[in-house]
């Protein structure tokens, strides 16, 4: 298998990857099962009505991440990269009004929210915390076909027996037709030392083996120009996020305060902490809004990544376009080793998996465009994901807001703080990246489902809702 930087950065929409991009995909999946899919179709018989149930943390959390909306736009044909954020609510409507799904290349079939949509908190599907039956009957309520899906987080999507294939294969798939194949850190600096190459160089190779110099600039520059739009219009827009807990977006105010503070030349010691802080909490607000940002590698996790980027292009001098695909290929090589060896669910193995993966990434990429060698940038993954080890995912009211936008801000801190600390070294330390990934797995599989996404302990039970 090959982990592209396009599967770890994908465009799509919010609030969460698993959640939200996720249950569309499957519901998009499902769609082209019954129009393509070899599943026993009996004489005559004709798929009338669809059904689904989401289950596990899906279940818990559903309406806080929009899963419900998710599942209904993706049934109707829309993907998280097509779907018109701003238009969602309208097809909605009429979709609960006349009961139908209409999606392009289907006949019409009956579905009301109401009934056809379950959220299943007493059933766990048994292969990941995020997962999800459809189901599609004939007119005299028959089931036709049946296929359970799962969301494993950062918008990735698995068949029932896609997953149980990943679990039958031992130890992490790594694809070695590439050039520099690597399944984990300690490969990757091996790979590095060998070839004289940097992980960006590495990582760009290995993207090469599949599409041309031009579609993966191309790509990249894309991918830079959506988190530059999500946070320029997380920057501009104000009022109350969507949910009921009636939490303000502040990102617009504090960059209005920073602007005039950086026109005024007053002196702030704390300027570059500011600026990293409002830039995330611009990607996260958008984000919680239902806007349409990047996968960095989660939705939940989205702002650490460009607010790192964005703060190096603002106080950086050297700052290039080059640099821009170097810290997005650093990154992506990074959050793959994570991927492969641990996760980036946080309801498989908490936040650590999301804002510290991000952290990591960030770090990575910030101290390779800083010219920090390869040891000193996996030196500053280890730092950043070290430091997030045990986070728990505890979303208030299963909303991702509270603690969600300003753990993204915290994030982006971290994350230079690592990368500096990293290249004032020389890249020897004593807890290796691998050892950081390993102890996250590890932590995961240790910790208490209440903690993972399901909004039944931490700050999700403590926090009064307004």
């Amino acid at each position: 298998m090959f982990l592209s930087v396009f599967d770890l950065f994908k465009i799509g929409i919010g609030p969460s990857s698993s959640h939200t991009m996720g249950p569309m995909v499957a519901a998009e999946r499902f769609l082209r099962e019954i129009a393509e899919g070899e599943w026993p179709r009996p004489a005559g018989a004709k798929i009338a009505r669809l059904a689904v149930s989401l289950h596990g943390s899906l279940a818990f959390t559903g309406i806080g991440h929009a899963t419900d909306r998710a599942v209904i736009l993706g049934l109707q044909g829309l993907t998280p990269l097509t779907v018109d954020p701003d238009a969602a609510d309208a097809v909605l409507e009429r979709i609960r009004r006349t009961r139908l799904l209409s999606p392009p290349g289907h006949g019409e079939y009956d579905f009301d929210p109401d009934s056809d949509l379950v959220l299943d908190r007493k059933t766990p599907l048994p292969g990941h915390a995020n997962g999800m039956a459809f189901n599609a009957f004939d007119a005299e309520d028959r089931l036709l076909l049946r296929r359970l899906y799962y969301s494993i987080g950062g918008g990735f999507v698995v068949s029932e027996e896609e997953l149980q294939a990943r679990k039958e294969t031992k130890g992490p798939a790594v694809d070695r037709n590439v050039p520099y194949p690597f399944a984990n850190a300690g490969e990757m600096l091996a790979q590095a030392g060998s070839s004289g190459l940097s992980i960006a160089e590495m990582k760009r190779a290995n993207e090469l083996y599949y599409c041309s110099g031009e579609d993966l600039d191309a790509g990249l520059d894309r991918i830079w120009q959506a988190m530059l739009g999500c946070i320029e219009r997380g920057l501009t827009q104000e009022g109350i996020l969507p949910g009921g807990l009636n939490i303000r977006r502040r990102a617009s105010g504090l960059h209005k305060k920073l602007e005039e503070e950086w026109r005024s030349n007053r002196p702030n010691p704390l300027a570059a902490n500011d600026w990293l802080s409002v830039y995330a909490m611009a990607v996260n607000e958008e984000n919680a809004a239902g806007g349409r940002v990047v996968t960095a590698p989660t939705n939940g996790a989205a702002g650490v990544v460009p607010a790192v980027l964005r703060y190096w292009q603002r106080f950086h001098p050297d700052a290039d376009a080059k640099g821009v695909h170097d810290f997005l290929l650093t990154a992506a090589a990074i959050g793959g080793i994570i991927k492969h060896n641990a996760s980036i669910s946080g309801a498989e193995v908490g936040c650590q998996g999301e804002v510290g993966s991000a952290s990591a990434m960030a770090a990575a990429g910030l101290a390779a465009v800083m010219g920090g060698t390869p040891e000193q940038v996996e030196n500053a993954a280890e730092i950043a994901l070290e430091h997030h080890l045990g986070m728990t995912c505890d979303p208030v009211a299963g909303l991702v807001q509270v603690p969600c936008i300003e753990r993204n801000a915290l994030g982006a801190v971290k994350a230079v703080t690592a990368a500096s600390l990293a290249v004032k070294g020389d890249g020897k330390h004593f807890v290796s990246l691998d050892a950081a990934v390993e102890t996250m797995r590890q932590t995961g599989l240790d910790m208490n489902e209440r903690y993972k996404e399901t909004s039944l302990g931490g700050l999700a039970v403590n926090v009064v809702e307004c």
